[in-house]
């Protein structure tokens, strides 16, 4: 098996309404199911849902990789099921920084006041890790995470996970330059999906829309992805991580425009699962 689920798209703040249902308002989370391991990129409010699917399968054991700590990669976790239950066990990664680690950012949100739960009294075994850009990790039935420095304001990483010849990259928060960024072309190299942030339009990236120019916020358009994908030569452009700002039908016409440069790309949505065999 190596599937992939949307357990939440959006970037930045969860946008719940009317204008947001079908794509869905939660921040980002991505489950990948590849043999016998099950991953999750990123604790955003969309980790909450996953963490109640997965109750009828406890015990579980789940590897959470973070791109980075900002909050809306981080916020689901205080929501997570399975944290909560003994037997069950959460591995968690994610790049050091001298600001602290995934480990003090997740005790951090969860002191008082900000949450009545410490991270130290959840009863599940939790098992901290940290990964540099470069570095991989190799789990149970021959699954390999290996990482890659992205662009975003206090650092990022990106993620390729390879199983059976197949491979699917996670690279959000993310922005581009005036070229397809090197390593994360390297990292993407013929993979059968690219999960790429794509948070705005051309438009919205220069401030043509509201006035207020995106450039050096650490995001990318969907212009850019599309470069990204056609220079690795990934089988599939999946744009993530949308701006709140935007509208169910918004992100429709950005996945419009996208396929006119790439024809295999899809606008992530919640619910939004792909097959990789």
């Amino acid at each position: 098996m190596f599937r992939v689920r949307f357990w939440g798209v959006r970037g930045s703040i969860p946008v719940p309404g009317p204008d947001t249902a079908g794509i869905g308002g939660n921040t980002s989370c991505v489950e990948v199911e590849a043999g016998p391991a099950r991953l999750i990129f990123d604790g955003g409010t969309g980790l909450r849902g996953l963490g109640q699917a997965l109750v009828p399968s406890m015990p579980v054991t789940v590897h959470l990789f973070f791109s980075h700590v900002h909050w809306d990669h981080i916020q689901g976790f205080p929501f997570f099921t399975p944290a909560f239950v003994p037997g069950n066990t959460v591995h968690m990664y994610g790049a050091p920084h001298v600001t602290g680690t995934v480990e003090t950012a997740l005790g951090g949100q969860m002191e008082t006041p900000n949450f009545p739960v410490r991270l130290t009294d959840l009863p599940a075994s939790l098992r901290f890790h940290d990964i540099h850009p470069g570095q991989a990790v190799d789990l149970e039935g021959g699954v390999r995470i290996t990482s890659a420095a992205g662009s975003h304001p206090g650092g990022v990483l990106a993620y390729r996970v390879d199983h059976a010849g197949r491979a699917v990259v996670y690279a959000t928060d993310t922005e581009h330059g005036a070229e397809p960024d090197r390593g994360l072309v390297a990292l993407a190299r013929d993979a059968d999906v690219l999960i790429y942030d794509s948070m705005y339009t051309p438009e919205e990236y220069a401030g043509q829309v509201d006035g207020l120019s995106k450039v050096g916020w650490g995001h990318s358009h969907f212009e850019a992805g599309a470069a990204l994908a056609r220079a690795a030569g990934v089988k599939r452009y999946v744009l993530f991580h949308h701006d709140p700002s935007q509208t169910d039908a918004m992100v429709r016409v950005k996945e419009q425009r996208a396929r006119v440069l790439f024809p295999d790309a899809v606008a992530a949505y919640e619910g939004l699962t792909l097959e990789l065999g």
